[in-house]
């Protein structure tokens, strides 16, 4: 079993930054695929990135604002998040599952934090 716990989140104005981390225990994550997702309110949850097997990946609308990465050494993944929006506005999530699997769908991952949240202000 896999424990994921995410902090960082808060409130911060359009254009502003936030760093979420997400850490990991229970087991050696370095050779799983992570993810985060987020969830707004009366939305399904969707796909903002993930690293697998050393290489990253984006939904459109995160491209050059967020950079996911990791620190295997403190099993932990980050989320940073850059120009923020309004519209990022959602309760974010750390995802994860063993192997190399390039996926956004959120069923295909096994465990996941309980979320924080993120609200941008406009």
């Amino acid at each position: 079993q896999v424990q994921l716990v995410e902090s960082g989140g808060g409130l911060v104005q359009a254009g502003g930054s936030l760093r979420l981390s997400c850490a990991a225990s229970g087991r050696t994550t370095s050779s799983y695929t992570m993810g985060w997702f987020r969830q707004a309110p009366g939305k399904e949850r969707e796909f903002v990135a993930a690293n697998t097997a050393g290489s990253t990946y984006y939904t459109d609308s995160v491209k050059g604002r967020f950079t996911i990465s990791r620190d295997n050494a403190k099993n932990t993944v980050y989320l940073q998040m850059n120009s923020l929006k309004p519209e990022d506005t959602a309760i974010y999530y750390c995802a994860a599952t063993s192997g190399v699997l390039r996926t956004k769908t959120p069923g295909r991952y096994d465990y996941w934090g309980q979320g924080t949240q993120v609200t941008v202000s406009s």
